[in-house]
């Protein structure tokens, strides 16, 4: 896929890092699969995979937990 950001590149299978802050709760989700942009280095996380980090976050605010850093797992 072009990549909407540059507009240059063309995107390949690839990682990223996800973090997401809210309210001072920081959550890290490394290795997570997605499309990176060969020229500018954008990642697209599909939806799915998307949904299951949001959903770990909610999980994570409600536990009490204020930092969590973890690999990504497929679910």
């Amino acid at each position: 896929m072009k990549c909407v950001i540059c507009k240059l590149g063309e995107t390949s299978p690839g990682t990223t890092t996800v973090t997401l802050e809210r309210d001072g709760l920081i959550l890290v989700v490394k290795n997570v699969p997605s499309q990176v942009c060969a020229n500018c280095g954008e990642a697209y996380v599909s939806e799915e995979d998307s949904a299951q980090i949001l959903a770990e976050a909610e999980q994570m605010a409600e536990s009490g937990a204020l930092v969590d850093v973890r690999q990504f797992t497929p679910a």
